[in-house]
């Protein structure tokens, strides 16, 4: 009798077999693009949010020492608040002018809505909105 022909079996993972619907229309060219694209997108996204967290960072570091100059200027003045915070810088009590990290003016209520003996110290935040939900105090 003669003898029956084996066929060959083989093992084909996906990235082996021909073909395949990115290469047949030419797309597969495209993948390497597409993928630095995604990249780049990620890193500025990144680099927004790290921007707007420092910007968060500084202004907390100025409104310290803004806090500290009221402080000062209250416990000389009968515990009174500066009629504005530009007075500050006039007095001698700040070298610098009080603004945040976007360039907008802090702000000061005095009374304070917490405590009424006290003050309150802000900013709007990155969006400028007065009161807004990203105000920084």
């Amino acid at each position: 009798m003669a003898r029956r022909r084996q066929r060959e079996q083989t093992i084909w993972f996906p990235w082996e077999r021909g073909g395949g619907l990115l290469r047949r229309t030419g797309l597969s060219r495209a993948r390497p693009f597409a993928v630095a694209l995604g990249m780049a997108l990620f890193v500025l996204l990144l680099g927004a949010r790290e921007r707007r967290r420092t910007g968060i960072r500084a202004t907390r570091a100025t409104l310290s020492v803004v806090h500290s100059a009221v402080d000062a200027y209250r416990a000389d003045h009968e515990r009174r608040c500066p009629p504005s915070l530009p007075v500050l810088r006039t007095e001698g009590y700040l070298a610098a002018d009080a603004s945040d990290a976007w360039g907008r003016p802090l702000r000061l209520t005095c009374p304070g809505r917490k405590d009424p003996d006290g003050y309150d110290l802000m900013s709007d935040g990155p969006d400028g909105e007065m009161g807004g939900l990203d105000r920084v105090e």
